[in-house]
């Protein structure tokens, strides 16, 4: 399986819900670290995986959307514990989006899957992997 992984970042306030959650059912922030794996079993007729250009710059225009808000305040996320995992799934989620809908290049549509990583700190990340 051939692969390519895409870096970006962005920063958020949340809150959690739940006594399993302690201190950080208070407002707090989280600055996160993403990585975008995708794999395919075959390079594209260019030799690619996916073109890191477009594949960067659809990262970086899904954690535009993310950066510098308080997804408390986000209708879309009412209700829900935004924890890095469930990050890692809405990335991907939109991820798909994007490669079904050619923002990745017409050749993207031969990507199998999807790795997203969050990377809360040094020493703890979490993911969400799925076919495309």
């Amino acid at each position: 399986m051939y692969t390519l992984t895409v870096r970006d970042h962005f920063m958020i306030a949340h809150s959690f819900q739940g006594e399993v959650f302690g201190p950080a059912q208070r407002l707090h922030g989280a600055t996160y670290v993403v990585d975008a794996t995708f794999r395919r079993p075959e390079l594209d007729a260019d030799g690619l995986v996916v073109d890191i250009g477009l594949a960067s710059e659809e990262l970086a225009r899904i954690l535009s959307g993310l950066n510098y808000r308080n997804l408390d305040e986000d209708p879309e996320f009412a209700g829900k514990n935004t924890t890095t995992e469930f990050l890692a799934r809405v990335i991907f989620e939109r991820l798909v989006k994007a490669i079904h809908q050619e923002r990745l290049g017409r050749n993207a549509r031969g990507i199998a899957s999807i790795l997203v990583t969050l990377k809360e700190s040094h020493i703890a990340q979490a993911g969400y992997e799925g076919d495309v």
